[in-house]
């Protein structure tokens, strides 16, 4: 086993894939690798070389805080690494974060298109400065959504202000800064310590400003992930290796990073 890490996988209940899958193959105009279950997951990381996955739910409804709380208990192993999530219009959003934490979970998973908020809304920070508090670790999805209207919910430009209001937040931001934000991300974000998960970008970018985006920011704060099943954790992985990145990046990217965030 290689020992690489993937910081950004999607998984459901056997029972709720076969209908979530098609479902977000229609909204979006994608098509999954895989059948978004927890063994067709770990088939595919076999297949690719990857030790660990970290899987990523998104709570739609405040409700489901709890259905997602208890299946992430149910899956942790040593190569499953669960994200539960917290709705923000959860009337209960920090005693759910003190859950999170008690229950032994590094973190948490956000999607602000999904889950109807601004990135930088003023009205959270007393949740993000309780994810700082407790030590938590938040993946957010940045940048624009395939399957939604082009609002500016979770650009560059509210990333940076939200770590100057909450500066020490331990915020992963995800498809390298901001999906399809690129330019943005590379004239505001770039050079800073920001935490960066690469999904979705290899796939979208020319290997120049992909190469440029990577090692012009700290080595220490770029993560492998692939977004899978929406892309083969294989073939990124070879995407990646395209690059030539130093050997001493390469290893960090793929898996010294992640170690460190995760143990």
């Amino acid at each position: 086993m290689a020992g690489y890490i993937d910081f950004h996988t999607h998984a459901f209940p056997d029972q709720v894939a076969a209908t979530a899958i098609p479902a977000l193959e229609e909204k979006g105009n994608v098509k999954a690798y895989i059948n978004g279950t927890v063994a067709g997951l770990l088939q595919s990381m076999d297949q690719a070389g990857i030790e660990r996955s970290v899987v990523c739910s998104i709570a739609t409804r405040p409700e489901q805080f709890q259905p997602i709380l208890d299946w992430s208990e149910s899956i942790r192993s040593a190569r499953i690494v669960p994200l539960p999530s917290i709705h923000p219009a959860d009337p209960n959003r920090l005693q759910h974060l003190e859950q999170i934490k008690e229950r032994g979970f590094i973190g948490l998973k956000m999607h602000p298109y999904y889950q109807d908020f601004f990135l930088d809304d003023t009205e959270l920070l007393d949740f993000y400065g309780k994810v700082e508090e407790l030590g938590l670790l938040l993946v957010m999805h940045t940048g624009f959504d395939i399957g939604f209207p082009r609002t500016k919910r979770a650009d560059p430009a509210r990333i940076l202000n939200l770590l100057q209001l909450i500066p020490g937040l331990r915020l992963i931001t995800t498809h390298l800064g901001g999906w399809d934000e690129w330019e943005d991300v590379r004239a505001l974000l770039t050079g800073l310590p920001i935490y960066m998960e690469i999904s979705f970008a290899l796939d979208f970018l020319d290997q120049i400003r992909l190469r440029d985006l990577i090692v012009n920011h700290p080595p220490e704060y770029i993560l492998f992930g692939t977004d899978s099943p929406w892309a083969d954790q294989a073939t990124t992985l070879k995407m990646l290796t395209k690059l030539g990145l130093p050997d001493e990046l390469f290893a960090r990217i793929v898996r010294d990073n992640a170690g460190v965030l995760l143990d």
